[in-house]
């Protein structure tokens, strides 16, 4: 469990499409075997401290000729942003995403103050 310090949680959120490879013929929709896409987020205010990320399929647009293998997750997580990455494999045809997603962390409050 991450606990805060303070008494002020900041929270951002946001939508992504990360690809739409059935315009284009991207490897995504016509390649088989491992294939990832990655995009830095950048949150509007860094946090205090890395945030709790948790990344969602909004929109996903997938072939019926095979299995869909997914997996998305947040990576390199820091107080300014995160790398939102999808990930799937072998035959699964992907055409497009779009992920959403939410962070929660401790953010700065204009009350709090050091003494020297």
């Amino acid at each position: 469990m991450k606990k805060l310090r303070g008494k002020t949680l900041g929270i951002d959120q946001g939508e992504h499409i990360l690809f739409s490879d059935f315009q284009n013929g991207g490897d995504m929709w016509t390649g088989k075997g491992p294939r990832e896409r990655r995009e830095r987020i950048f949150f509007d205010e860094p946090f205090i401290r890395e945030p709790m990320v948790q990344v969602a399929v909004a929109l996903w647009d997938v072939s019926n000729g095979s299995n869909l293998r997914s997996e998305i997750l947040a990576d390199n997580i820091t107080e300014d942003g995160f790398d939102m990455v999808f990930r799937t494999w072998q035959d699964s045809q992907v055409a497009r995403v779009r992920l959403s997603w939410i962070a929660f962390g401790e953010i700065d409050d204009e009350d709090d103050w050091d003494v020297p």
